[in-house]
């Protein structure tokens, strides 16, 4: 019996990050070339959602699979693919709201998305605020349930509906561990493989690595170091975009 249950273990989790190494693979050839830096276009909003689940599937499964694993070991009867749909989910969610939102400041601001006018100020802002989400409360709290979650799966998971629920709640929460990161990501360049991949470790560090949460403070003084360096001279930042003009289009927007 410790056998098959080792098994299933090991095989959930080659698929967990097998599945994750695909969608970065995906990721890399749906970005390539588009890196335009702070303020970068979204481009249309079908193509930004699917883009958006491939990115959190490979930033976020290698993280999240030593929880996909407990649940799976916790609740038998409830399939892990449904863990994962609800988590994804909760993570579309969050896609959803930072389309809307940029959008919705383009058109009623669009200085403040012009790098050439506030740009510096205001990508150095949104790193400054990451790193002091980084040392709240509310960032402390979830961390420990991502880094210590069976609590919260031994009260919820029966059944396919249960695990979309339990999945979607784990989500919600993985999403105040990492607020303040994927802000620091938007403000960075969202379509940057480069962050994408910085972020992405850190994330992985903070919630698996032992005394991730002493790292989650010691990159909260970074990020907030980063941020006064963009906002002062960000042409010096080694790594960051600068924009031109506008921003680069997506491709979907570039391509007929």
């Amino acid at each position: 019996m410790r056998v098959d249950s080792a098994v299933r273990r090991s095989a959930l989790a080659a698929v967990l990050l097998s599945g994750a190494l695909v969608a970065w693979v995906v990721s890399a050839q749906r970005m390539h070339g588009m890196d335009a830096g702070p303020g970068t276009d979204l481009g249309a909003f079908g193509w930004f959602i699917g883009i958006w689940v491939t990115m959190m599937a490979a930033m976020m499964l290698p993280s999240a699979a030593p929880t996909v694993l407990m649940f799976s070991g916790l609740h038998r009867g409830a399939p892990a693919w449904a863990f994962v749909a609800g988590y994804l989910l909760a993570w579309t969610t969050v896609g959803l709201a930072a389309y809307a939102s940029f959008r919705g400041l383009r058109e009623l601001a669009p200085s403040y998305t012009a790098w050439e006018e506030r740009g510096p100020w205001v990508a150095g802002g949104a790193l400054v605020a990451s790193g002091l989400y980084q040392l709240t409360p509310l960032k402390t709290a979830c961390l420990q349930h991502c880094r210590a979650p069976l609590g919260f799966l031994l009260r919820n998971g029966p059944g396919r509906a249960g695990a979309v629920r339990t999945g979607f709640g784990h989500g919600a929460l993985c999403i105040g561990c990492c607020a303040g990161l994927m802000l620091a990501l938007f403000a960075l360049g969202v379509m940057s493989l480069v962050w994408m991949t910085a972020v992405a470790a850190v994330i992985l560090v903070e919630k698996v690595f032992p005394r991730g949460e002493i790292f989650a403070r010691t990159t909260a003084v970074a990020l907030v170091a980063a941020g006064v360096w963009v906002a002062a001279a960000p042409e010096s930042v080694p790594g960051l975009t600068q924009p031109s003009g506008a921003g680069m289009k997506m491709e979907t927007e570039r391509e007929p």
